[in-house]
């Protein structure tokens, strides 16, 4: 990597550090801290949720699926547009109804405070590990564009991602995301062409691509396996903690919708303009072999993007996929100072707990960091993300999702559901093979995951129904609903002004960098140079229209 694509590199992380440091003084209370003051605008949420979800896996662990076993890994991501729609249509609204500032708070509020406990330890430990993963591919992509040790890199970008998280909240969160789609998609928008060209044209693509490249399916990633994956998806997008803070910070049921929408949209693009890369690279080398297809993406951007874009590329899929650590670090925290220490301090005031929340980030960053070390040591990326959907996704996320549309499930009911699916779900991970010499395969196992809270909630609904079960602690929480709708939001309106100036700076710098590398490009100049103008338009519309929103 030459000396100017380092210098991207640092120029694009300090002006993401600097967006994201800029609102260390906006975290005045709780709901400001946390869930951005409520009032999001839906694009913002929408974007966020797309990056928080989209770039954990989509250079390495969707990459490297791309790269071996081709169209499949398109056909996975189908999956998430579909659960995308689905969630605008009816989940989404739903959980914005519920005024709650985080999920857990949800949970207490409809299923009693003894369940929330239950659910707030077990997601703490599990997003421990969620973390750990979405912080080694961000690694990875540094150890193979500028050959810098795995370790030192797990080390040294989670202390710069659990700082600017810790100091700016959910709108450092959200800012920082939206700057990273834009740049992204001007990057993979000069990638796909110019890796097209290294190759020969895209009839030469097909032409070479080993045999049943472009196949739908495969053995491992069967139709079973897929509408498995589905259901997971739809649960985990629905229910992910992290992810209903993007339904919840946003100021009515039908903004909420669109985040839902603007989500499956993009999942219906995206993966196929994002995957060719490491297709391509299949094509252009078939040799890559172990844990080396994890770098797949980033080795196909090193073959064709002029000098400089490759800086800016990296810098954008660093930020990118980190987003899911400070996605996650940050709901987090909101749980141990909202939901925890606030029940145990109920006099704390809100710069206390923003005090409280930013101490419980650094040491969760901490944690993410020793878990992430340990990645290589569990059998590599794919293995730890497939591995933790099928285990925790339906058992976690879908119980506390039920109780949104169900007026019988009671926290009795949905905890005995989590803990059992739990339960089985680790026996056949980690006892079955051992025991009894057997093991399930990619579709019994994420299949068996999502079956078994299905079956047993369906089985108490119907029960509950039939004997027309006690709903006084529904009623109860439907109250307190209404309690939270006559509060008014506050500091949303300038919060949205100021993130939306924040942003069209950031999109308009980088678009004036991707021109400033146009001028020095020895290949695609017009192609560059063209992005960057779009870019830099974007950012100053973007600009101007919060100026003339603060006029007004």
């Amino acid at each position: 990597m030459s000396t100017i694509d380092i210098g991207v590199i640092l120029a694009f992380t300090l002006l993401v550090f600097v967006c994201g440091l800029s609102f260390a003084k906006s975290g005045k209370n709780m709901k400001s801290f946390f869930a951005a003051g409520g009032a999001l605008p839906w694009w913002m949420s929408g974007l966020s949720l797309f990056m928080s979800f989209f770039s954990a896996g989509t250079f390495v662990v969707w990459g490297s699926i791309a790269y071996t076993s081709g169209w499949v890994a398109i056909t996975i991501q189908t999956t998430m547009c579909i659960a995308g729609f689905i969630i605008g249509f009816i989940i989404a609204p739903k959980w914005q109804k519920t005024k709650a500032l985080t999920a857990a708070e949800f949970i207490t509020d409809r299923l009693g405070y003894k369940t929330q406990k239950t659910y707030t330890y077990l997601f703490l430990i599990i997003s421990i590990f969620t973390t750990g993963s979405f912080l080694y591919p961000v690694a990875k992509i540094v150890e193979v564009s500028a050959g810098i040790p795995i370790s030192t890199s797990i080390i040294v970008l989670g202390i710069l991602i659990l700082i600017y998280t810790a100091v700016g909240g959910l709108w450092a969160v959200i800012v920082t995301d939206v700057l990273q789609f834009v740049v992204l998609t001007a990057a993979v928008l000069i990638v796909v062409p110019l890796s097209l060209e290294k190759i020969g044209g895209l009839d030469n693509f097909i032409a070479k691509a080993p045999e049943s490249f472009f196949s739908l399916v495969n053995e491992e990633y069967s139709w079973g396996f897929m509408v498995a994956f589905g259901l997971y998806n739809l649960f985990f997008i629905a229910g992910n903690w992290a992810y209903v803070q993007r339904y919840t910070s946003v100021a009515t049921p039908k903004e909420a919708k669109k985040v839902g929408f603007l989500f499956g949209g993009l999942y219906l693009i995206s993966p196929i303009i994002w995957m060719l890369p490491p297709m391509i690279y299949r094509v252009l080398n078939p040799d890559l072999g172990g844990l080396a297809d994890e770098g797949a993406y980033l080795l196909m951007c090193k073959e064709v993007l002029p000098i400089g874009m490759l800086g800016l590329m990296l810098g954008g899929m660093v930020f990118a996929t980190s987003s899911s650590v400070n996605t996650t670090l940050n709901i987090s925290a909101g749980v141990l100072a909202n939901d925890i220490y606030k029940h145990f301090r109920p006099e704390s005031t809100g710069d206390h707990l923003v005090k409280v929340g930013r101490l419980a980030t650094i040491i969760l960053g901490v944690i993410t960091i020793m878990v992430a070390l340990l990645v290589p040591f569990m059998g590599g990326i794919v293995e730890v993300v497939m591995s933790l959907a099928a285990i925790t996704g339906g058992a976690m996320f879908l119980p506390p999702m039920w109780a949104l549309f169900s007026k019988y499930q009671t926290g009795k009911s949905v905890l005995v559901v989590t803990i059992i699916t739990l339960l089985i779900n680790a026996f056949f991970k980690f006892i079955a093979p051992g025991l009894l010499n057997f093991s399930l395969n990619r579709e019994d196992e994420m299949g068996l995951g999502v079956a078994i809270p299905i079956i047993m909630l369906t089985v108490f609904e119907f029960y509950a129904r039939t004997k027309k079960a006690d709903i006084s602690q529904y009623t109860t929480y439907m109250k307190l609903v209404d309690k939270k709708a006559s509060e008014q939001v506050d500091e949303t309106t300038e919060g949205n002004k100021r993130g939306g100036r924040v942003i069209g700076i950031g999109v308009s710098s980088t678009g004036l960098l991707i021109l400033g590398l146009s001028a020095i490009a020895e290949t695609g100049v017009l192609l560059v140079a063209s992005m960057g103008f779009i870019v830099l338009v974007l950012g100053v519309v973007i600009i101007l229209r919060n100026i003339e929103r603060k006029v007004i």
